[in-house]
């Protein structure tokens, strides 16, 4: 049994702990002002600006790729463990191109990385260049069986974290595998670092139909982000974009995840003797103009704008390749038009999907990068693409590419129509566009990960867990001072004085 002055001593915490409930806390001398910073920030409108940054509108600032990068192998080893849904092996799209990229460099720097997936498919593969995968039990939406989730019911990646004690967590969001990594993080007293990748305010706003529920749900999104991603020692955006709309939302420490493409992979070179896929995307009539799409179908992607372009350049063509939830519907929306659906490709077909083209269209206004639109780049083929979400950060308008006003099908075509009726002007946009993408690659990516982004976060772990200390210090020393038999007394972290 506890003795009676443990008792008091545990009264006198909880009473501290809840009056200090929600009160901003400042841990260093230095943050003597953060209060003001933080009401000032507060006052800031929230309106235009912020709310449109991943919006329509205003394009931010960039990422510079002059930035100092260090040596890959600065930082020393560290084990690292990635906690992914959907699985980036068996699950095509930008994104896992992004974690496979990122694990390959993470190999090279000399960390020890593993990753914990749900994947029940057969062609799952056992290891990734041989880093262990450990597989979790998951589930399936109804209206997205593409791909798989997990809340980890069974506990086995919090068994495997607890087994092999990583120096690092990185989780990635939205999702519901999220969840179990901020849970295990703390239990396990590790640093936490969490990538966003689809912007959830985005995603309720074009997938709930009811008017009313639909602003409940952007609301309680907008609600949801800070609350989740403040748990990280560091969050990664995926653009600079995103990264100011998180901010403005409350999120903290959020930094961008520099942008990455493999030039060997994507580039203008696989259009040689490439006449049997120009033949497949056209459906046997290569001559004509084609336009190419690359991407999940889904009904945030804005693919039926599309068709108002085909109507307006019945000479063009428009090859679709990708799969996703919308497809069915995406193809009675086209039926009677110019389109070849090509379903899922991958590996040097993908590469000479992209170099066959003429132009590249992404009528989105919800990405928060675009790696479509920088393969196509890469492949000196000039994109088209809604001047929304983190497409501006890629696309220089009347340079690298064109960027349209989102919804507004008649720049849409104008900005098509220009490119396909000058093939100097496309030439010109597509070789300015692959020049750029050479300044980007994962290696450089990967090195400010692991060496900078990786070991602010781990310093922001500690200085998280010395804070707490410090915090709780008193009433340790209250515990022990009841412990020894003495007389409990002295001052509470709000000044206030007590004595029993």
């Amino acid at each position: 049994m506890p003795r009676p002055r443990h008792l008091l001593c545990l009264i006198f915490v909880g009473a501290t702990w809840s009056y200090n409930v929600g009160a901003p806390r400042f841990t260093r001398a230095a943050d003597a002002g953060a209060a003001s910073r933080i009401v000032a920030a507060s006052a800031a409108p929230r309106g235009a600006d912020a709310t449109c940054l991943l919006g329509r509108g205003k394009q931010q600032a960039e990422e510079d790729p002059a930035t100092d990068v260090p040596p890959l192998e600065q930082h020393p080893r560290r084990k690292v463990a990635l906690l992914v849904e959907p699985t980036p092996f068996t699950h095509v799209s930008g994104y896992s191109n992004r974690f496979k990229e990122m694990l390959r460099f993470l190999k090279a720097g000399g960390d020890d990385a593993e990753v914990i997936t749900p994947d029940d498919t057969p062609e799952r593969p056992d290891d990734f260049l041989g880093m262990p995968i450990t597989y979790v039990s998951g589930f399936r939406l109804p209206l997205y069986k593409q791909v798989q989730l997990t809340l980890d019911v069974g506990l086995k990646a919090f068994r495997r974290l607890r087994d092999r004690k990583p120096d690092l967590i990185h989780g990635v969001a939205p999702g519901f595998f999220v969840v179990p990594a901020i849970i295990y993080s703390r239990l396990l007293s590790i640093p936490l670092v969490i990538s966003y990748h689809t912007h959830l305010p985005n995603y309720a706003e074009k997938y709930v139909p009811i008017p009313g529920l639909r602003g409940i749900c952007v609301k309680l999104a907008e609600w949801y982000l800070p609350i989740s991603l403040n748990f990280a020692d560091l969050t990664l955006a995926t653009s600079p974009q995103l990264q100011q709309q998180l901010k403005a939302l409350g999120c903290k420490n959020v930094e961008v995840w520099r942008k990455g493409i493999d030039t060997d992979v994507f580039a203008p070179s696989y259009n040689a003797s490439n006449a049997a896929m120009r033949s497949a995307l056209s459906n046997g009539e290569p001559h004509r103009p084609l336009l190419l799409y690359v991407g999940r179908l889904g009904e945030e992607k804005n693919l039926k704008l599309i068709r108002g372009v085909l109507e307006r350049i019945p000479e063009a063509r428009l090859a679709i390749v990708g799969s996703g939830p919308a497809e069915p519907a995406l193809r009675e929306h086209f039926a009677g038009t110019d389109v070849q659906f090509m379903g899922l490709m991958q590996g040097e077909q993908l590469s000479r999907a992209y170099a066959a083209a003429d132009v590249f269209v992404m009528p989105s206004e919800s990405e928060t990068l675009g790696f479509v639109v920088l393969e196509a780049m890469a492949s000196q083929v000039p994109p088209v693409g809604a001047r929304a979400g983190g497409i501006p950060n890629l696309v220089r308008d009347g340079e690298t590419g064109y960027l349209f006003t989102p919804g507004d099908v008649e720049e849409f075509t104008a900005k098509v129509r220009a490119l396909l009726g000058d093939n100097r002007l496309r030439q010109q946009m597509g070789e300015a566009g692959r020049a750029e993408t050479l300044k980007w690659n994962w290696k450089s990516a990967t090195s400010v990960l692991r060496n900078l982004q990786y070991t602010r976060a781990e310093r922001r772990f500690a200085e998280r867990k010395s804070a707490k200390a410090q915090r709780f210090a008193w009433a340790s020393k209250l515990w022990r001072r009841a412990d020894s038999g003495g007389g409990v007394g002295g001052n509470l972290p709000n000044g206030t004085s007590f004595a029993v």
